[in-house]
């Protein structure tokens, strides 16, 4: 299978795994050789805010971005933070994604967005989503995960509820239609 890297992996109705169910998983790496990672864009953790992990980290921050959420990045090392975010910003440790989309996971980030000084648009995450070599491509095989194309107004909306539909709209899919059961020829 190709590269699904830069795609965004939206849940199937049937997910059993209520972590996922609904999910929008923006992919940041995808390979036979090393698996997958990616982060969860539409989930995010009940009341916690960047005002919150700002104060943590005694990092000055102004007002706008206090109010910012913090996302379920997904079940794999809940407590380390990754910034998905435009590529405009660009530091040592930033893994470019796409052309217009990277991934940074250092304190930097978190200063340059509490100044204003960050990127364009950005979303935090903490803990993401992992997949060992072939698992994905067995799980999206198996009828657990369709890919479709990111694009950013799905990635940093703020309509966290409205994700997984628009993601599953942009392939053209009537949920009404879709079967639990996977097709085997």
């Amino acid at each position: 299978m190709t590269s699904l890297a830069g795609q965004l992996l939206v849940a199937m109705p049937q997910m059993g795994d209520p972590r996922f169910a609904r999910s929008v998983i923006y992919l940041c790496t995808h390979s036979g050789d090393a698996g997958a990672m990616g982060l969860v864009i539409n989930k995010v953790l009940g009341a916690l805010t960047l005002a919150d992990l700002f104060s943590q980290l005694e990092i000055e921050s102004r007002a706008s971005a206090k109010k910012r959420p913090v996302h379920f990045g997904g079940p794999v090392e809940p407590g380390r933070g990754f910034v998905l975010h435009t590529a405009d910003y660009r530091e040592e440790a930033t893994l470019p994604v796409t052309g217009n989309i990277a991934i940074t996971a250092t304190l930097d980030i978190m200063r340059a967005i509490g100044k204003g000084e960050g990127p364009r648009h950005s979303l935090f995450a903490l803990g993401y989503a992992g997949w060992a070599p072939g698992q994905l491509d067995a799980e999206i095989q198996a009828n657990g995960w369709l890919s479709v194309a990111a694009d950013e107004t799905i990635v940093f909306d703020a309509d966290h509820d409205g994700k997984w539909q628009r993601a599953l709209g942009k392939l053209g899919i009537d949920l009404s239609l879709l079967s639990s059961d996977a097709g085997h020829a």
